[in-house]
């Protein structure tokens, strides 16, 4: 595999990030351990999570995935070996990118964590309440204090990322890395506007929801099928001419190369100019070993231009 940087940052990683957006939801502790040690098994290092992920499960303490990615840190001893990424903001809250409010919550993410330092560090959310140099004013001081090493922006557009870095420029301040846009096959807009900026600027990007939900893996084919997953009530909005022919075209080149449409889906993604790495979640060892499959494929030129072309 071709590591890959992230941005001008001295993180290299390779072309796949393990969501953990599941643990605490659909995938327990003890699953959530087996799934941690196969990923890493098959040699990749960076794991995203978020103080928000899963608080939408009824009843869960905040940061669950971030206490199930830490109890495993401390288990297997192995906090050098990976890379952690987490994100602050994640409930979208006036004023949750203010400098008290990130102090507050990275405490809360080391903790849960267990580690002294988080790798990339994430404004989950913008935050209106917030002007970008009281944001990176904070940013600094915990990279100062070596309690973050790169910082980045998920969900932010294009005139922010650039109000931003002209702030940390002007202010001589920490600049986002890395941004974390949705895109998959389906969803291109918001990655497409970007990525003009990113390239030009040299900023990585770690896309989110690169199998749009599970409906890339090709599960979902009616409404009949939509009882087979908790995510099941979102593909509704898949369900259209454009998501037919996108799974269309998955379906024949995953059988001209013997793989799977999820595995195809994220070689598309990696294959795609200005993308650092698709995040994409697992909820067993075999799926592990699938995404792992999926991002050392190759897919041929007109490969690439058919599935580009599907989802337009």
């Amino acid at each position: 595999m071709n590591r890959r940087p992230l941005g001008r940052s001295e993180l290299v990683i390779e072309p796949l990030v393990l969501g953990g957006n599941v643990f605490g939801w659909t995938v327990d502790e003890t699953k959530g351990f087996d799934i941690l040690d196969a990923y890493v098994d098959e040699g990749f290092t960076a794991i995203d999570t978020a103080e928000g992920y899963p608080n939408w499960v009824p009843g869960n303490p905040p940061g669950m995935s971030e206490t199930i990615i830490g109890k495993w840190l401390k288990a297997r001893g192995n906090r050098e070996a990976v890379h952690i990424f987490t994100k602050v903001n994640s409930g979208k809250k006036p004023g949750g990118l203010k400098p008290d409010a990130i102090c507050e919550s990275v405490e809360a993410s080391l903790k849960r964590l267990q580690t002294d330092y988080i790798d990339l560090y994430f404004s989950h959310w913008p935050d209106d309440q917030s002007s970008h140099e009281e944001t990176l004013s904070a940013y600094d001081t915990l990279i100062r204090a070596g309690k973050v090493r790169t910082i980045g922006a998920s969900n932010f557009t294009t005139q922010m990322m650039e109000e931003a870095q002209q702030t940390a420029i002007i202010k001589s301040l920490p600049r986002y890395e890395v941004t974390q846009p949705r895109y998959n096959l389906y969803d291109r807009e918001e990655f497409d506007a970007l990525r003009p900026y990113l390239l030009e600027n040299e900023v990585g990007a770690i896309v989110y929801f690169s199998l749009a939900a599970g409906f890339l893996t090709g599960k979902y084919r009616d409404k009949s099928d939509f009882s087979k997953s908790q995510r099941g009530d979102g593909m509704e909005q898949y369900m259209n001419d454009k998501g037919m022919r996108i799974l269309g075209t998955l379906d024949k080149i995953a059988n001209d190369l013997d793989a799977t449409p999820a595995e195809v889906a994220l070689a598309w993604l990696v294959a795609q100019d200005g993308v650092s790495a698709p995040i994409a979640s697992a909820t067993s060892v075999e799926q592990v070993k699938s995404l792992a499959r999926g991002v050392r494929l190759e897919l041929s030129e007109d490969a690439n231009k058919a599935l580009t072309d599907s989802g337009r």
